[in-house]
């Protein structure tokens, strides 16, 4: 039985512009010249209005953890990390990790700021507790 081939898909368009800037240490959201809204995932046209005017913008990187939950892994896989919904404050939710607290500590409310991470020799945007905001 022959397996078909699995290649990783290498991003493209919007897509490529938005990893590059993490795999430079930049997070970045689009925002929307012709509604004047935040835009995340990156698109080609705003999901809001329709317009094609989007143009990159480093967000504030300041959140609100929206949902929650841990992924439970063993402990030669790694161990178990938190996953959370996040708002932030331009007005988008974006998926990802929350570091620097213990698995099941993240809790809904809880002010996170974002960072930009390396993973497997890429950028990835994680969150970690804004001390500030408490």
């Amino acid at each position: 039985m022959t397996v078909p081939d699995q290649q990783e898909s290498v991003p493209q368009g919007v897509e490529a512009q938005y990893r590059q800037a993490l795999d430079d240490g930049r997070f970045l959201i689009q925002h929307c010249g012709g509604c004047d809204r935040a835009v995340f995932y990156p698109r080609m046209i705003c999901p809001h209005c329709g317009a094609d005017k989007l143009a990159w913008t480093a967000p504030d990187g300041r959140g609100t953890v929206y949902s929650t939950t841990v992924v439970r892994r063993k402990p030669d896989a790694g161990g178990d990390y938190n996953v959370a919904l996040i708002d932030l404050q331009e007005g988008v939710r974006l998926m990802s990790r929350v570091e620097g607290v213990a698995p099941g500590a993240v809790h809904i409310g809880m002010a996170v700021r974002a960072q930009v991470a390396r993973q497997n020799g890429q950028g990835l945007v994680v969150f970690v507790p804004n001390k500030e905001a408490q």
